[in-house]
């Protein structure tokens, strides 16, 4: 086997896999007279370890492997089993999503979940979006104003994850979040402070969180980073979608890629509107931006901690301040 890791260091978060447990589970996938030939550690991601594996079958496959249960969160727990009930509601943009070959839950091979993909066409936008001239990218932000449209229009059962627990009220949803990345916090020795007067702020005002009552499917991690581009043509085109392991039910307002497009405003970012549509500019709305800043920034402080990031770190807990600030206002 042709094995290629990416080396990492022993305190890193995402472990390593040996070229014999990617055979391994490659066999309880496809059969025990599978061979690997190739297994190519792909780098761009922060969660999970993910191979490019050659079965000798024809096109490549993509092994996704998630960490181990002790190093999952708990505001973000099994993102890939959360993906992996997502699927059915995601068939607006079936289309561009990989299809799922094999998954395994059991830990009874690697003791970690595994998912086999197919591997998408095109090249990553990561690397090719900005290959091309700054006025014609505004092709590929309509693109992903329109996957995120028919995303949103998916109803759903209730708030919060969709692999669950569901509640009644977006509220609840949102505090519970809170509370599970106040204990990622805690259990890890950082300061929670913030997250808990951060919700006591919220909280005041929980009746404008709750006049949301239509549970819409929020993609969660939509963005340059999980996008697929077709290679070799005139204008960005979006070919395929890929890390669909955040979903949520919510309001659209509150996802990913509203939050990104509302940031960062100007040039070719607000053809993103053109094809998605304007979201709630009321008063009550841009309050609840605020809290959906404050939860993406809660979120990134997260990711920012387990790496060790110490300037993005402090950078983070001055916007959450500042965040708290205005919705105390």
């Amino acid at each position: 086997m042709d094995y290629q890791p990416i080396t990492r260091e022993a305190g890193d978060f995402q472990r390593p896999v040996s070229a014999a447990e990617i055979q391994a589970v490659s066999r309880a996938a496809f059969g025990a007279d599978v061979e690997v030939l190739s297994a190519i550690e792909l780098g761009g991601g922060y969660y999970n370890t993910t191979f490019r594996v050659d079965l000798g079958q024809g096109k490549p496959v993509i092994l996704r492997i998630a960490p181990e249960p002790g190093r999952q969160s708990h505001a973000d727990p099994e993102l890939m089993r959360n993906e992996y009930i997502s699927v059915p509601y995601l068939a607006p943009v079936a289309n561009l999503l990989p299809r799922n070959l094999a998954a395994d839950f059991t830990h009874q091979v690697i003791g970690r979940d595994y998912l086999f993909q197919t591997m998408l066409d095109g090249v990553p936008a990561a690397s090719a979006l900005n290959s091309y001239p700054q006025p014609e990218r505004a092709s590929f932000f309509r693109d992903l104003g329109g996957i995120a449209r028919a995303i949103h229009e998916v109803r759903g059962p209730g708030f919060g994850r969709v692999a669950g627990p569901t509640h009644e009220r977006w509220s609840d949803a949102l505090f519970t979040w809170f509370d599970r990345a106040a204990a990622d916090l805690t259990d890890n020795g950082h300061e929670a402070g913030d997250l808990a007067k951060l919700v006591e702020v919220a909280d005041r005002n929980r009746a404008l969180l709750d006049e949301v009552v239509e549970p819409r499917l929020l993609n969660g991690d939509l963005w340059v980073g999980n996008v697929m581009l077709a290679q070799g043509v005139a204008q960005p085109t979006i070919t395929g979608v890929f890390d669909c392991d955040r979903t949520w039910w919510g309001d659209p307002q509150a996802d990913w890629p509203i939050y990104l497009a509302q940031r960062k405003p100007g040039g070719e970012r607000d053809a993103f509107w053109e094809s998605y549509g304007q979201v709630g500019q009321s008063e009550h709305a841009r309050w609840r931006a605020l809290v959906y800043e404050a939860k993406h920034a809660v979120g990134l402080l997260l990711e920012y901690h387990r790496f060790g990031w110490a300037k993005e770190i402090a950078e983070t807990y001055g916007e959450i301040r500042e965040l708290i600030a205005r919705l105390a206002d």
